[in-house]
């Protein structure tokens, strides 16, 4: 099975002054993925010939297709129409299909076609015209010799149509594509290297046209399984069958797919059995709150929290005792099982979950240095607790043990129930 391979150009100065954002990229190869084309390099250069034509000779060299947005406009400055003329031995010349359509474009808004508009349905003699029903500056394909150049403009809008109404139907048709389907594993609780020797036989098993990437993030690993095939039915099969060996092999760090998030799984499932969550936060300062009430419908299942950032709030609103902390710290095991607890009952929640620790840049200690976090959670039957170390980031701790803490909270419903 050949591979289709493409590669996307932005041209504008722009972009590399940083004046704009380059949304088009993105967008595009999502799209070719759609279609079974992959996307082996995204490169952007400036309104300069050299680089133009440099790109183009790199791009043909590594790529099936090339796909090009900007430099389409009226102006002096864009240079793309020319330059492209210029790589294939061409010249410009009126195409009467796309003076028409910039004529009418101007006509439907009341508005007189001017001479350096007119230009725009100049095009290189061998390129195929292709309309632009959104704006003036027509798109165009060029065939070279089995590969393929497409110039679009750089406008996302206008970009978009072209694509969708004209490109993505003729890239289909003449490339005749494999489906690819991609299925996103998501899985917390055990670093990538740990859990790369943990499925490793299953990896090394894989069927050829099944590919797999380690996707990391600051608590979390991204499976992305990716097949390649002419029966996307017969592909999706074979995805759910490796799925389910994975399942057998990791399943107690596996807990979603695709765009689940830890926040929504316990949502879903607290919603589910009518039970419901407290927080105590210290170290946190409402950061799990935060990631909480951000989902719709949590007032189903999250009843209240209390930020607890000073130890008088930990005594008088928690009810920890002094004795506790006086003796252990406010981070410690013993102060957040503490408030664990006392969050629990004061609201009257099912679940309650408690942090402490010390984010920094300050306040560490040799016993307790920066990133010292403890977290507790307590459900029906019991509680627990966790020391993690985490980084000297300050932000990056409250996020990690915010993390954690959920991950801890999803392992006793499983538990519980």
């Amino acid at each position: 099975m050949k591979e289709i391979r493409a590669e996307v150009i932005t041209i504008g100065d722009e972009i590399l002054y940083g004046q704009i954002t380059d949304t088009n990229t993105q967008w595009m190869s999502a799209e070719l993925d759609k279609l079974g084309i992959r996307t082996v390099r995204k490169s952007s250069i400036g309104d300069s010939e050299e680089a133009i034509l440099g790109i183009l000779e790199e791009g043909l060299g590594r790529a099936d297709i090339l796909l090009i947005t900007g430099g389409l406009g009226p102006t002096k400055d864009d240079i793309t129409k020319k330059t492209l003329a210029q790589f294939f031995g061409d010249h410009l010349e009126l195409n009467n299909d796309a003076l028409e359509m910039v004529e009418g474009f101007f006509t439907q808004r009341g508005r007189t076609l001017t001479e350096i508009n007119k230009q725009q349905a100049f095009l290189p003699s061998q390129c195929t015209y292709l309309p632009n029903a959104v704006g003036t500056a027509p798109g165009m394909w060029f065939d070279a010799e089995g590969k393929v150049i497409v110039s679009m403009p750089g406008v996302p809008f206008e970009m978009k149509y072209l694509m969708s109404e004209e490109v993505l139907p003729r890239l289909r048709e003449k490339f005749k594509t494999p489906f690819i389907v991609h299925r996103i594993i998501r899985t917390v609780g055990i670093g990538e290297s740990y859990l790369s020797e943990m499925i490793e036989a299953w990896e090394l098993a894989l069927p050829s046209h099944i590919k797999l990437a380690y996707l990391p993030n600051l608590s979390q690993v991204r499976l992305r399984l990716t097949g390649v095939g002419f029966d996307k039915d017969l592909l999706e099969k074979e995805i759910d069958l490796e799925v389910e060996k994975l399942r057998e092999i990791a399943g107690q760090y596996i807990f979603g797919e695709g765009d689940d998030e830890l926040e929504s799984v316990i949502a879903q499932t607290l919603t589910a059995r009518q039970e419901t969550l407290s927080l105590a936060e210290s170290c946190t300062g409402g950061f799990l709150a935060h990631s909480i009430t951000a989902l719709a419908g949590s007032s189903a299942y999250f009843l209240g929290g209390v930020v607890s950032y000073s130890n008088a709030v930990k005594i008088n609103q928690l009810g920890v005792q002094a004795e506790t902390i006086e003796a252990h710290g406010a981070v410690s095991e013993e102060t957040v099982i503490q408030m664990a607890e006392g969050v629990k009952k004061l609201i009257g929640s099912t679940y309650s979950i408690a942090t402490s620790g010390i984010a920094g840049p300050g306040g560490g200690t040799p016993e307790k240095p920066v990133g010292t976090i403890w977290i507790a959670v307590s459900g029906p039957n019991k509680t627990l607790a966790k020391k993690i170390l985490s980084t000297k980031t300050r932000l990056l701790n409250i996020e990690y043990g915010s993390k954690v803490a959920l991950n801890m909270l999803r392992k006793m419903i499983i538990e519980e129930n």
